[in-house]
């Protein structure tokens, strides 16, 4: 079996998991390949996500962790049996991988949650906006890529607007709000477009204006939390000026858990924030 060159966010998160439980069976990588009849070479690679795993593989190496979490392995088993990419993968050469794995976190996600400080969600930012963002960065990226990641950032968009819409509630900072990215039209349409996405039914849109004070997470221009269908597997993603960031571990995850529930508590209700968010608009 070949290695994989540059393992997907997915990959990697599914490998990560089986070394906790290696572990926490308090089991070393030699003993665990002894006890599966392969080399320790193979082990390392799958815990890197470097190697694929069949499902039979996979379940008797959780005999041997002597894991009996079956909704976990069961888990597991689909993210290991999951080896067709996604739409992202046509950007794959062409635009940093960092953009394909958020596509393919959010993709995989049951439920989507936020914090955005500086910038608004790549899930409901317009054409306009998106690219404004991008001719920012510095130094000046070419036309193409800056064209290939507005294309990619829009269908993104597929998690919310698709037929099997996944669950999303964001905190929006006033700051984020007020960025006149791309100029005023652009910015007003921009805000009249989040207004409509706050009225579908799995989105949740809440805003934190400057008067509400400080609150967890402020400090973090873009947090991103999503969740799988076994907790276990959720991931946690941040942006740097280095790229997206990726957080798994359980006691980092819940951490992020608990700040996402207080910066959600000093955000206004929905009808609150619709209506703060239309006054911004106005004032443009």
């Amino acid at each position: 079996m070949a290695p994989r060159h540059t393992p997907t966010i997915r990959q990697r998160r599914f490998g990560a998991e089986l070394r906790r439980l290696r572990e926490a069976a308090d089991m070393s990588a030699p003993t665990a390949a002894n006890l599966l009849g392969t080399d320790r070479t193979v082990i390392s690679n799958i815990e890197a996500g470097r190697f694929g795993i069949s499902d039979e593989r996979l379940r008797r190496l959780a005999s041997i962790y002597e894991c009996d979490d079956v909704a976990l392995i069961d888990a597991l088993s689909q993210m290991a049996g999951s080896r067709k990419g996604g739409w992202w993968e046509e950007y794959r050469g062409k635009i940093p991988p960092g953009f394909l794995d958020v596509a393919e976190l959010e993709h995989d996600a049951v439920r989507l949650r936020s914090v955005q400080t500086a910038h608004l969600p790549g899930l409901f930012q317009t054409e306009d906006h998106a690219r404004a963002v991008f001719e920012l960065f510095t130094p000046q990226l070419p036309r193409l890529e800056v064209e290939l990641r507005v294309a990619h950032r829009l269908r993104r968009q597929s998690v919310i607007t698709g037929d099997r819409p996944v669950p999303y509630v964001g905190v929006i900072h006033e700051a984020a709000l007020r960025m006149q990215l791309g100029g005023r039209d652009v910015a007003r349409t921009q805000l009249d477009h989040l207004l409509e996405s706050s009225d579908r039914d799995d989105v949740t849109l809440l805003v934190i204006p400057f008067a509400a004070g400080g609150f967890p997470l402020m400090g973090d221009s873009s947090v991103l939390y999503a969740s799988s269908a076994n907790s276990r597997l959720d991931t946690v993603q941040m942006d740097s000026p280095t790229g997206a960031i990726f957080i798994d571990a359980p006691t980092q995850l819940a951490h992020f858990r608990t700040r996402l529930d207080l910066a959600g508590k000093r955000a206004l209700t929905p009808k609150e924030s619709a209506d703060y968010i239309r006054e911004i608009a106005r004032e443009l």
